[in-house]
């Protein structure tokens, strides 16, 4: 059909996919939110064919406006939001509740694509620059101040579009290389840290000692550096001290294990990684999962729903959900790189990254690799508002790549 040319069949495909595989996961664990589920399933599609349907411009030229609605859902928290498992970043309307962080990364993925795709868009000029970070920064700060830490690590997202549009790549160093000494300083006695800092340090001189050489704002800029570095390694014990209780051993699972808080923050991950080893090769069977079927793991139809694939389908059903993920988000990076529009690409690129970081980290949380911090699995887990809007974010970029596909310019 000529209506249908330009439509991504494999993109679509892949999004039913995962979420009519999530409702059969959900459903093993709780009957009763399978159907809720799928209902929200339903609800999203609809909202989805709608989205097709209305004029591509809508999303460019409304971001603003859906911005600052995103923004103003979040203040509205904190009058107004209801506080679910210590954390109030939930307004609850009669049965339903709905999470506007979820709500808001569409926002801010439309304004920052709309600004980027702006004729004077240059992020060399600093006017620019403060700009764009005060598009990301406005909703992070907010959610930082509910505060929702799993959600503002997938505001990481935005700064990695912006690397595809000329953001200098140091800035990710610069993050990568403040984690790391956080987290190394706590497992590793500091004094060893900073000395490991000096020795990289020297060498660094060493090799550029004839640029370094008479440049006084790049010898200050390293002499900072190191200083700063080594003061936040001899202070990475007294910050873990600071953190409430469940965040400090949560971070602490990841030194001592999951055995040692077994009864606290180690609990979620021992049953989640117990269910998991237990699926083998070709997983016990549907419904037939002992450790999930027992509800040993709390939240197992949220944020641990992949503990249910792991014991239920084991390795071989966890490796295709991995793979239809990979596929998935690796469709969009692919689609975005080839739009025409600016706009396009940017959104595409935004979606993606946003994927990615959710995905990476709820795996990581399930199996030990990561702190738990409430990431959802997209599409997978229980929930209307993460549903609603990733789908939402998915039907967006698929219309935009429909009308550049179909697009004479």
């Amino acid at each position: 059909m000529k209506w249908a040319e330009g439509i991504d069949k494999l993109g679509i495909g892949l999004y039913i996919l995962l979420c009519v595989f999530a409702i059969i996961n959900i459903n093993s664990v709780d009957a009763k939110l399978g159907s809720k589920q799928l209902m929200f399933f339903g609800i999203s599609l609809f909202v989805g064919m709608i989205i097709f349907f209305m004029r591509t411009k809508f999303f460019e030229n409304m971001s603003a406006i859906i911005y600052v609605g995103g923004v103003l859902l979040l203040v509205g928290l904190f009058p107004f939001g209801t506080e679910i498992l210590g954390q109030k970043n939930w307004y609850k309307f009669g049965g339903f509740t709905m999470q506007p962080v979820e709500f808001a990364k569409i926002g801010t993925s439309l304004m920052l694509a709309n600004y980027v795709s702006s004729p004077d868009f240059n992020l060399k000029n600093k006017k620019v620059l403060y700009t764009v970070l005060a598009i990301v920064g406005i909703p992070g700060v907010v959610v930082l101040m509910i505060p929702d830490v799993g959600s503002l690590l997938v505001f990481f997202a935005f700064v990695m579009a912006l690397y595809r549009e000329g953001l200098s790549g140091w800035l990710f160093g610069v993050i990568f290389i403040f984690a790391a000494t956080f987290l190394v300083s706590l497992a590793v006695a500091p004094i060893y840290v900073v000395i490991t800092i000096l020795i990289i340090a020297a060498i660094f001189v060493f090799l550029n000692f004839y640029r370094i050489q008479g440049n006084v704002i790049l010898i200050i800029g390293i002499v900072l550096s190191v200083g700063v570095l080594s003061g936040l390694s001899y202070s990475s014990d007294y910050v873990l001290s600071k953190l409430p209780k469940h965040q400090r051993e949560r971070i602490e699972v990841l030194y001592k294990g999951e055995k040692a808080f077994r009864d606290t923050s180690g609990y979620n991950l021992l049953y989640s990684k117990t269910a998991i080893g237990s699926g083998g090769m070709t997983g016990k069977g549907y419904k037939q999962g002992s450790v999930t079927q027992g509800k040993f793991v709390p939240e197992q139809e949220t944020d641990y729903i992949f503990c249910t694939v792991g014991e239920e389908w084991g390795f071989t059903g966890s490796t295709i959900l991995i793979l239809c993920y990979a596929i998935f988000i690796g469709r969009i990076y692919y689609l975005s790189e080839n739009q025409k529009s600016t706009f396009n690409r940017v959104f595409g690129y935004c979606f993606a990254s946003i994927l990615l970081i959710h995905f990476s980290i709820n795996l990581g949380m399930v199996m030990g690799l990561f702190p738990t911090v409430g990431i959802p699995l997209p599409f997978f887990s229980y929930g209307g508002s993460s549903l609603l809007a990733f789908s939402i974010m998915t039907f967006i970029f698929f219309k935009l790549n429909y009308a550049d596909k179909n697009s004479l310019v």
